[in-house]
């Protein structure tokens, strides 16, 4: 039996999770965070750090790993131009997605008290939410180029 196609499957999957849930979790908490209600909030920021860790973090493990068997085994060249500018994406998602990770566990833990630190909640947030949009292009230049595979 060929495990192309069932790997291939699973790394489109994968990134249908990363992207998708990525997307659904940053509204959910862009919404939490924007009602203004503070049990909004904690409840958003809560969900959120969990939601991370049960979609996302797998997904972020299961890509290269699946991308990594795909490249080997479709016999692609590893440093085709395409290729390359999709691992240098992923590294910036990647490098974006972890500070926000560690932005989220501060919020939910800021939120999680009687009189949080409005002005830092709020400097936080506004981190949170630059750096979501490098990591959303960049992942949706990666599923053009998985698409794609330009020849530059």
């Amino acid at each position: 039996m060929d495990a192309y196609p069932l790997i291939k499957t699973v790394h489109i999957v994968s990134a249908t999770v990363l992207f998708g849930t990525g997307l659904g979790i940053a509204f959910f908490m862009l919404a939490g965070m924007l009602s203004g209600v503070p049990a909004v909030r904690r409840f958003a920021a809560a969900w959120t750090v969990r939601a991370d860790f049960v979609f996302t973090l797998p997904a972020v493990l299961v890509q290269p790993l699946s991308g990594a068997w795909l490249v080997w085994r479709g016999g692609f060249d590893w440093g085709d131009c395409w290729l390359v500018a999709t691992y240098a994406l992923y590294v910036v998602a990647g490098l974006c997605w972890l500070p926000v990770v560690a932005i989220q566990i501060r919020l939910k833990r800021l939120l999680a008290t009687d009189a949080p630190d409005e002005a830092l909640v709020g400097r936080l947030f506004r981190w949170w939410f630059a750096l979501g949009w490098p990591a959303f292009g960049g992942l949706v230049l990666v599923f053009h180029l998985m698409v794609a595979k330009p020849s530059w």
